[in-house]
């Protein structure tokens, strides 16, 4: 019972982070940032290619890594039918760009509650270097929306220096950023970097096709603020995210309630709510525009709140099962042993996929597996880190064909 409380007072911090990044996006909805920021996005390049890795790669990275959950893709899929994408490939194109940046998506949360009973030291390491398989999904999506027309053939091989070079330029930081920052920043400051590398690249003609190609003549001018103005939120929500985790990331406060736990103050839901709150005040908006954005959030944050937690307390049965009078393993011991096989690393990243594609969440996918993978792993004396790390990125490439998602865009 009391093993089970503590992971529910986790899964409290779980909840405030998923209320707390729809909170924001609520709030930056309602005042047309999110609008405004597709729109200099698309007005970067006249290339309708450049323009789709723009949003669906660089911007979906960023709101996975800020919020994840199936929202990245019901925000990128109008934006790209805005560009001129049929409604079925803007859905796909959305959802491939849901995958590789949820092995860290919403501030770390797949590795910091999905794995939250194991040792997870080396995880961010090797599912940041397992991750760079990445780096095809921009060309995944150049393959998707150039089907079907006329000089498909040359349009496709036109794009795929940039598509590669996109797909590099937010792994490459991400991987950095896991090794020496933390496994709550790699998507944000990943997707931030590349994209102003791959502005700069725009810009000096590094990569891009030299014929500027359009797919619909005429775009509705949605402009209503400068493009400092549109991009200040995020820019205070990334301050506040890196200065909590510098200040506060290493304070906790330890409570007794017949078990020990831990409570660190860096909580990234605390900083999307209140960087949410300082906008309002900086945009000097009504008071109404709190419950606007409340309502959403509380329904928003509750049904993964609860489908989670019930797993959870599934695993965590099976996990202590084991503590019987009749001697019996536990149910993930005997499990465990079912798998037991050298090809283990194979199947890790295929049990991922399968998890997230059936629950709609990477986070989810490593509740339901990652203890048993883990207890599989350390009785075939194979390196837990490696083993937890494929199953992440299994799940965050499984997260793209998601049914939950599917139906979410």
């Amino acid at each position: 019972m009391f093993l089970l409380a503590r992971e529910y007072l986790s899964l409290l911090i779980f909840l405030s982070l998923f209320f707390g990044a729809i909170f924001f996006l609520e709030i930056l909805k309602e005042l047309g940032v999110i609008k405004n920021i597709s729109h200099y996005l698309s007005g970067i390049s006249k290339d309708y290619r450049v323009q789709v890795i723009l949003i669906a790669w660089f911007f979906e990275c960023f709101l996975e890594g800020t919020a994840g959950f199936g929202i990245p893709a019901a925000i990128a899929v109008p934006l790209l039918i805005g560009l001129g994408l049929p409604p079925i490939r803007a859905l796909v194109v959305g959802l491939l760009g849901n995958s590789s940046p949820g092995i860290f998506g919403a501030a770390g949360t797949p590795i910091k509650i999905g794995f939250a009973t194991l040792n997870v030291s080396g995880v961010p390491f090797y599912a940041a270097l397992f991750n760079f398989v990445g780096i095809l999904v921009p060309v995944f999506m150049m393959w998707v929306i150039t089907k079907g027309r006329e000089n498909r053939k040359k349009e496709f091989l036109e794009i795929i220096p940039f598509a590669l070079w996109s797909g590099f330029l937010f792994l490459a930081p991400s991987f950095l950023v896991a090794n020496y920052i933390g496994q709550e920043f790699p998507s944000i400051i990943g997707s931030i970097v590349g994209l102003m590398l791959a502005i700069f690249s725009i810009k000096i003609g590094l990569f891009v096709p030299k014929n500027n190609l359009s797919i619909s003549e005429e775009k509705e001018n949605i402009q209503t603020m400068s493009a400092l103005r549109s991009f200040t939120p995020y820019i205070i929500l990334v301050s506040f995210l890196i200065l909590g985790k510098i200040i506060l990331g290493k304070i906790g406060i330890s409570i007794g309630i017949g078990f020990k736990h831990v409570f660190n103050l860096f909580n990234p839901g605390f900083m999307f709510i209140f960087t949410g709150i300082v906008v309002i005040l900086i945009w000097k908006s009504g008071k109404e525009i709190y419950m606007k954005s409340i309502k959403p959030a509380l329904n928003g944050a509750t049904i993964p709140f609860l489908i989670i937690s019930s797993m959870l307390i599934i695993v965590q049965i099976m996990t202590n099962s084991g503590n019987n009078f009749s001697g019996i393993p536990s149910a993930i011991n005997l499990i465990a042993k079912t798998i037991e096989t050298n090809l283990l690393p194979f199947f890790a990243p295929f049990a991922g996929a399968f998890g997230a594609m059936m629950t709609g969440s990477v986070t989810a996918s490593n509740v339901m597996f990652g203890s048993l993978f883990d207890m599989t792993a350390q009785s075939m004396n194979l390196n837990t880190s490696i083993i937890l790390a494929l199953l992440v990125v299994g799940a965050g490439l499984g997260n793209m064909i998601a049914l939950a998602d599917i139906l979410v865009g």
